[in-house]
């Protein structure tokens, strides 16, 4: 334990002599999975006022969505005297890096709060090992709840606009979906429910389930390949899928549900390459795009008549929730005292932050 404990040291040195980012004894140290993703700038900037406002010194450090880089700049934080870890996954999903992480930092016997990227529990030596350890807790949203609202919102709208939608006129809704990232939770369930739920509503009141435009696909998702979620990979795969699948052609895409709005906007930017979802929605034809996040960007394409719906993840309650379990721990209070009572509460570890529909009205 000596040796290895001296070559953290060691480390820390030469993070500090390359010009790295490593917490000061006593500083809460905060590791980001990237700061590319937008919907986490928002959140990193509402936590960095919470943890102003509650009088917490603490350091950010973006992980540039490298796993390596992320377990080692926490081992350096532990060595050069954080007073706690939080931690932003990089490899969401992935119970080996998160046990290895926790059982890092309750070695240290170190408060730690893990937040919005997923942490599998779902067996009982993880569940033992998270649950288990008091200084402990997971701040994120119920994996399903996003999804489900999404294809809820879908299938009403499709229901309610089915003749407009469907541009040739075959009685089905043709659709892509952007998936976020391969192995994460939250993009299973959004890619599994945003379709799922539709479907239920629109075959209950007599109409074909949405059908996913390449029938060659049998994922019917199209994924981020690095797992970014971004508007990079949907902007390529739409313009890719519009050079074939057009008006022209009779098998245009008539729908696009994204896992996140930035996606969303890459699917919009697209669009409007080709002429639809021009601002104001007026004299053209304006594809309904569905995302998650409402971002204030995404809010702006709602607003604007170029984007139709996302459900909201509430930044600033992530952020409040982090910060104040954090201040609890670091301050030896109960963790889950002065949470807000919007906020749910499960299995004394985890805090769910309730999401809502956003369409702008």
């Amino acid at each position: 334990m000596k040796k290895l404990i001296a070559m953290m040291m060691v480390a820390a040195l030469c993070l500090s002599m390359l010009g790295g980012i490593a917490a000061a004894e006593g500083e809460v140290f905060v590791s980001w999975y990237t700061y590319g993703d937008v919907y986490l700038s928002s959140v990193r900037t509402a936590m960095n006022a919470a943890m102003d406002e509650k009088g917490l010194s603490y350091v950010d450090k973006d992980s540039n969505a490298n796993q390596q880089t992320q377990t080692d700049d926490i081992n350096t934080a532990l060595v050069t005297g954080a007073s706690a870890i939080v931690i932003n996954m990089v490899e969401s999903g992935a119970i080996g890096t998160a046990e290895t992480l926790m059982n890092a930092v309750a070695a240290q016997d170190v408060p730690v709060v893990f937040f919005n990227r997923a942490v599998s529990t779902d067996n009982e030596e993880a569940a033992a090992l998270f649950k288990g350890y008091e200084k402990s807790a997971f701040v994120g949203t119920d994996f399903m709840q996003a999804g489900k609202m999404q294809g809820d919102m879908i299938g009403e709208y499709v229901l309610e606009h089915y003749d407009e939608i469907d541009l040739n006129g075959d009685g089905v809704i043709s659709y892509v979906m952007f998936k976020g990232d391969e192995a994460n939770q939250e993009a299973i369930y959004r890619t599994q429910y945003g379709v799922e739920n539709a479907d239920a509503i629109l075959t209950a009141a007599g109409k074909p389930a949405l059908s996913f435009y390449d029938e060659s696909n049998t994922n019917k998702y199209l994924v981020d390949m690095n797992g970014t979620w971004s508007n990079t990979a949907s902007f390529d795969y739409m313009q890719t899928i519009l050079a074939q699948y057009n008006e022209a052609n009779g098998n245009m895409v008539e729908l696009v549900i994204c896992n996140n709005d930035d996606m969303a906007l890459g699917a919009v930017n697209a669009l409007q390459n080709a002429g639809y979802n021009l601002p104001g929605g007026e004299d053209c034809t304006v594809i309904p795009v569905f995302g998650v996040d409402a971002t204030d960007a995404a809010k702006e394409l709602i607003a604007n008549k170029q984007m139709t719906g996302s459900i909201k993840q509430d930044a600033e309650g992530m952020a409040d929730a982090v910060a104040t379990i954090t201040a609890n721990l670091v301050a030896g209070k109960d963790k889950f005292e002065g949470l807000n009572e919007n906020y749910e509460i499960v299995d004394g570890w985890t805090v769910n932050i309730p999401y809502a529909i956003y369409t702008g009205e």
